[in-house]
């Protein structure tokens, strides 16, 4: 195969409170074991704030809240929440709502640019996903967030600055204006090499193909449709 000088890039625009977005991320990774330029991805995580006027915290059964932000009866909230469990559990998550703490996400938001500048973009993502949905950290907490970033190999006194100030504010809002303008409503929101938009937590095999598409189509080389017999070879022409 032809190397490729720029890598694949796949930019994610998410929050860490999204359940569909660590499924999301985790199919991935199943694609990207199947996928022969793996080494060469780049993965870019967004800011999006599924509750930008959260508060920083919020206390009270899980089950209940979504019932009263949604509408719907507790019981059938319970079983929104057993069916991504389920589903997560079938990707290697371990997602614990008994324990699960909501709250506002923007300063984690914040903090994942600086991780970004760090190139330890996705250890902190990941490691955020996982203290909100298994550990039950408030990640609406600054202490949290900092305790979470400092665990995936951030500097404690960087991330304290940040969260001590506006950085990345205007980074998390010009996110966010992208999803807008890209016409995403929900996250997970995966853009390959800047071409393919693909909306969901979707199946390994649909982000697999979509990355052998962009990877097939960077590929210098000329696809031979057909051959006839009448040509000539090294050893001369046959007439």
């Amino acid at each position: 195969m032809t190397t490729i000088a720029e890598p694949l890039r796949v930019d994610i625009w998410s929050d860490v409170i999204c359940p569909w977005c660590a499924i999301g991320k985790a199919n991935l990774d199943r694609a990207l074991e199947r996928f022969d330029g793996a080494d060469r991805v780049e993965i870019v995580w967004h800011s999006f704030e599924l509750d930008p006027n959260a508060p920083a915290a919020l206390a009270g059964d899980h089950a209940e809240q979504l019932a009263r932000k949604y509408g719907m009866p507790v019981e059938q909230a319970r079983r929104s929440i057993e069916r991504v469990v389920t589903t997560a559990r079938g990707v290697g998550l371990d997602f614990r709502y008994d324990r699960i703490r909501p709250g506002n996400t923007f300063d984690a938001h914040r903090v994942l640019h600086l991780a970004a500048e760090r190139g330890l973009q996705t250890q902190v993502k990941e490691r955020m996903f996982r203290g909100y949905f298994t550990e039950g950290a408030a990640i609406g907490l600054p202490e949290e967030v900092e305790r979470l970033a400092v665990d995936a190999g951030l500097d404690a006194e960087e991330v304290t600055e940040v969260l001590e100030s506006d950085a990345y504010a205007a980074e998390v809002r010009a996110d966010e204006a992208d999803a807008h303008q890209l016409g995403a409503t929900g996250v997970p929101f995966f853009v390959f090499d800047g071409r393919y938009a693909v909306g969901g937590a979707q199946p390994p095999d649909v982000l697999l193909e979509v990355l052998q598409r962009c990877w097939q189509e960077r590929t210098p080389g000329v696809e031979v449709l057909t051959v006839a017999d009448e040509a000539c070879g090294p050893d001369g022409c046959e007439i």
